[in-house]
C-alpha cells in the first residue's frame, strides 16, 4: 500500500493499487445512477514508484531500454509530449513507455530518431495503452512506432459513461490517487528538461496500465467491451486527417472584417506567415499574432512605412521581415474581383442546422426526430450522444433524404426501405457496426413518421 507517510509510491514493482472503491464515482452524463459508493481521499500521487528514470538520449540509451522491454510482459503503457503552441511541427520531443516488469522509459526522440528500429521490432507488436490516442498516434507514427492493437482509456472511459474522463479525474476516481497535472501544455522542445517536468511526464504511464484493467472491466459489466475494442481499433486504423481546406478562416477576428479585399489581405498575411512559421518551426501565432493580420487587413497601409507605424509591425522583429508583409498586402490589393475569397467557406455538406427550418422544413422535422431518437439510445445506454454517432453523419442523413422514402398519410414509409437506407448512409459515413446494431432501428422508427411540422421545426432544429 502507499506509504501513508510521505504519500509518495514505494512499491519497486509498481504502486499498490487500493482496494477501496473509486474516490468520487464518475457520474454518467445520462440519467443512470452511478452504483459505485465513495471511497476515502484520493492519495496524492507525488513521484513514480521506482523514481524519475534518466532520459534516454544515446544509441546506447536505446539499446538498453530494448532489453528492458524485451524482458517485460503484457501490454505497453505509452505517452508523448509535444510543443503544441511553441513550434509548427507536431512532432514529439518526449516519448514515455512503461511495461511490467520493464518500468519507465523517457526517451527523447531528437537525439535518437534514426536509432529507433529495434526499439520498432519491440513494442510494434504489443498493445498499446494510451489516454487520447488520437492526440498521439501522428506524431509516434512519424518514429516508425505504431501499435499492433490499442486501448484508449479516454474513449473507454466515453463509453462507460464516466462523466470526467481526463487522466487525473480517471485515476483519481478509479484507482484512488490524485494525480497533479500541470505541464502538458508547456514548450516540451526545451532543452535540457526541467526535473519536475520529467517527474510530470513519468507520472503520466505510472498507472496507466492499472488504469487499462479497471475501465476494461466495467465495460466488461456493461456489456460494452466488444464496442470499446471495435472503437479502439478504427482510432488505430484511421489515417491522419488532412489539413483543413482554406485554414486562414479561421484567424481570430475575421468576422468583423467588411469586404472579400479585406479577407484576401487576411489570406495573403496568413499564407506568408505559414510559410515562415514552417520554415523555422515555430507556432505561426509566435510569428505574426492574429490581431496584427486583422488590423493591417482593416488599414491596407499603402506603403511600407504606413505599415511599420502600426502596433506590432512597429517591433524590431516585425520591421525585419517588413518587406514580406507589405508584400502579401499588395498581393491582395492586386487581384482582380474575381479572384477575391468568397465572404463564407464553401463547405461540402448540410447548412449549418440553425438555418434548416427556413430552407427545409422537413428536414428540420427529420432532424428533430433523429436528435430525439438517438438521445434515448444514448440515455438508455449511458453513452455521449456524439460517441455513438457523430452529429455531422446524422445531418448528412437527415438532409439528404430519397423523396419515395418521404411518409404521408396517404402513403406511409415502407419501413423496411427506411432500414435498409439508414443502414447503408450510416455504413457508407464511416460508422462502426456496434453503433448500427444500436441506431438503425430507431432512426429508422423514427425518420419513417416524421414529417414538415414547419411550426415546430424551428426550436428544436437549434
Amino acid at each position: 500500500m502507499p506509504d501513508q507517510q510521505d504519500n509518495t509510491i514505494v512499491n519497486g514493482s509498481g504502486p499498490d493499487i487500493p482496494t477501496a472503491t473509486p474516490t468520487q464515482p464518475d457520474v454518467p452524463a445520462t440519467p443512470a445512477a452511478a452504483t459505485e459508493p465513495e471511497a476515502a481521499p484520493a492519495l496524492p500521487l507525488l513521484e513514480p514508484a521506482d523514481g524519475v528514470p534518466p532520459v534516454v538520449e544515446t544509441p546506447e540509451g536505446v539499446a538498453a531500454a530494448v532489453a528492458a522491454l524485451r524482458a517485460g510482459t503484457g501490454p505497453l503503457a505509452v505517452d508523448a509530449e509535444r510543443a503544441s503552441g511553441f513550434r509548427y511541427s507536431n512532432r514529439a520531443y518526449l516519448v514515455q513507455l512503461r511495461r511490467a516488469g520493464s518500468g519507465t522509459i523517457l526517451l527523447d526522440p531528437i537525439p535518437t530518431a534514426d536509432h529507433l528500429d529495434e526499439l520498432a521490432e519491440v513494442i510494434n507488436d504489443l498493445e498499446w495503452v494510451l489516454h487520447a490516442a488520437d492526440q498521439d498516434l501522428a506524431c509516434l507514427e512519424e518514429l516508425g512506432l505504431r501499435p499492433r492493437a490499442l486501448f484508449d482509456t479516454e474513449l473507454g472511459g466515453r463509453l462507460a459513461g464516466y462523466e470526467r474522463v481526463g487522466l487525473a479525474a480517471m485515476i483519481g476516481n478509479l484507482l484512488g490517487f490524485h494525480l497533479a497535472k500541470g505541464h502538458g501544455a508547456d514548450d516540451w522542445s526545451t532543452r535540457p528538461l526541467p526535473d519536475d517536468w520529467l517527474t510530470y511526464a513519468a507520472l503520466d504511464v505510472e498507472l496507466l496500465l492499472e488504469l487499462r484493467e479497471k475501465v476494461a472491466a466495467d465495460l466488461e459489466k456493461q456489456g460494452k467491451l466488444d464496442w470499446a475494442l471495435e472503437e479502439f481499433e478504427h482510432v488505430r486504423t484511421s489515417p491522419p486527417s488532412g489539413p483543413r481546406p482554406d485554414r486562414w478562416r479561421r484567424t481570430s477576428g475575421l468576422q468583423t472584417l467588411k469586404s472579400t479585399r479585406q479577407l484576401a489581405a487576411v489570406r495573403e498575411l496568413w499564407i506568408e506567415r505559414d510559410d515562415i512559421a514552417a520554415q523555422r518551426d515555430i507556432s505561426p501565432g509566435r510569428v505574426l499574432p492574429d490581431a496584427a493580420i486583422i488590423n493591417a487587413a482593416k488599414t491596407a497601409p499603402r506603403s511600407r512605412t504606413a505599415l511599420i507605424a502600426l502596433p506590432i509591425f512597429s517591433g524590431s522583429r516585425q520591421r525585419r521581415r517588413a518587406d514580406r508583409w507589405f508584400a502579401a498586402l499588395q498581393r491582395a490589393r492586386d487581384l482582380p474581383d474575381s479572384e477575391l475569397p468568397p465572404r463564407s467557406a464553401p463547405f461540402d455538406g448540410p447548412p449549418p442546422a440553425n438555418r434548416w427550418a427556413r430552407k427545409d422544413p422537413e428536414a428540420a422535422a427529420r432532424l428533430t426526430a433523429a436528435r430525439t431518437a438517438l438521445r434515448e439510445v444514448a440515455d438508455q445506454q449511458r453513452l455521449p450522444l456524439e460517441n455513438l454517432l457523430t452529429p455531422d453523419l446524422v445531418r448528412r442523413l437527415c438532409w439528404t433524404w430519397p423523396s419515395d422514402l418521404i411518409a404521408t398519410e396517404e402513403h406511409p414509409a415502407d419501413l423496411d426501405r427506411v432500414r435498409e437506407y439508414v443502414g447503408g448512409v450510416l455504413s457508407a459515413g464511416g460508422s462502426r457496426r456496434w453503433q448500427r446494431d444500436l441506431a438503425i432501428e430507431p432512426l429508422a422508427a423514427a425518420l419513417s413518421t416524421a414529417t414538415a411540422a414547419a411550426e415546430t421545426a424551428p426550436d428544436s432544429a437549434e
